[in-house]
């Protein structure tokens, strides 16, 4: 229990810190987010509970293929935001964006054999 505690500080600790920078600093807020960290200390605490690097491989493979449809929403953001939208309706807008584009990555790479 007190492991999975651990986890959870420090998880919430690197999203807090991301925050409060981008306070400061958009830039540097925004390179320590665009950091793979996220996925980093989830294939590190995946590999530490299983010890199994085949299960790594795979998180890592599709951490990978859904990148992509996630920049749909860095991408949709900033235009609603800069055409005057507000901002809860621009990120819902670009939320459901991006579920659509990965529903469509998820839907392609399936019909093409890619295993997720």
């Amino acid at each position: 229990m007190s492991y999975t505690i651990i986890k959870i500080i420090i998880t919430s600790l690197l999203i807090v810190a991301i925050s409060e920078l981008s306070k400061r600093n958009s830039l540097l807020g925004a390179l320590l987010a665009s950091l793979p960290l996220i996925s980093v200390l989830a294939m590190l605490w995946l590999y530490i509970d299983t010890k199994d690097v085949a299960k790594v491989s795979d998180l890592a493979t599709s951490v990978f293929w859904l990148v992509i449809p996630s920049l749909i929403f860095f991408i949709s953001l900033p235009v609603l935001l800069k055409k005057g939208l507000n901002f809860y309706l621009s990120m819902g807008l670009s939320m459901s964006v991006t579920a659509g584009c990965y529903f469509l990555m998820i839907t392609l790479l399936t019909r093409y054999g890619t295993k997720l």
